[in-house]
């Protein structure tokens, strides 16, 4: 019988995320994710000491993604102080993480060390809103204002079901942002 394909410890990972977006964290087996990786359960224990070792290694491979590299990347290409918000809030809810970001979220709902892994992310996100806003805006509760709301935008809108009139939902989110993101105006 040829031995099984070693299976890295990011690809273990990569299969645990998909398994939480597709059911939750009660879809993340060790036996499930070596069957979807072709391999026997035993390469694991190489990587993890158990399932709940596997789940931090999850959930620090997608903080680090949405904030840390997505944080950087935007300080590093955007052009101007809005232009980086924007990017950053792109990245960090891109087409890749935002399905492990609300499932993340339900999670949450579920377990408090998520829940309390989940505010630290949150918290960087906002903190990164408010430095970014006290560039061009003094008025802390301007500030304060402006990064709630640009944070309850980027959350809130994949929850929204509502219509927008003669706007598409991405039209409605391109004008709030434009309207969050705008230069105070002259007191």
């Amino acid at each position: 019988m040829p031995a099984s394909p070693r299976v890295t410890r990011e690809r273990w990972i990569a299969a645990g995320l998909e398994a939480l977006v597709d059911g939750g964290p009660s879809a993340v087996r060790v036996e499930t994710l070596a069957a979807r990786l072709g391999v026997t359960k035993g390469g694991f224990y190489g990587y993890f000491a158990n399932r709940d070792a596997l789940l931090d290694g999850m959930l620090a491979e997608w903080e680090r993604r949405s904030t840390d590299d997505a944080i950087a990347v935007a300080e590093k290409e955007g052009r101007s102080v809005r232009e980086t918000m924007k990017l950053a809030g792109s990245l960090t809810f891109s087409d890749a993480l935002l399905p492990i970001d609300l499932a993340v979220r339900a999670w949450a709902r579920h377990d408090h060390g998520v829940a309390e892994r989940l505010r630290r992310v949150d918290n960087i996100r906002i903190e990164f809103l408010r430095a970014m806003f006290r560039t061009y805006i003094t008025d802390e509760s301007e500030i304060e204002a402006r990064s709630t709301l640009a944070f309850a935008t980027a959350i809130g809108q994949h929850f929204m079901a509502a219509d927008h009139g003669a706007y598409t939902k991405d039209e409605a989110v391109d004008l709030a942002a434009a309207l969050v993101l705008r230069p105070s105006a002259p007191a």
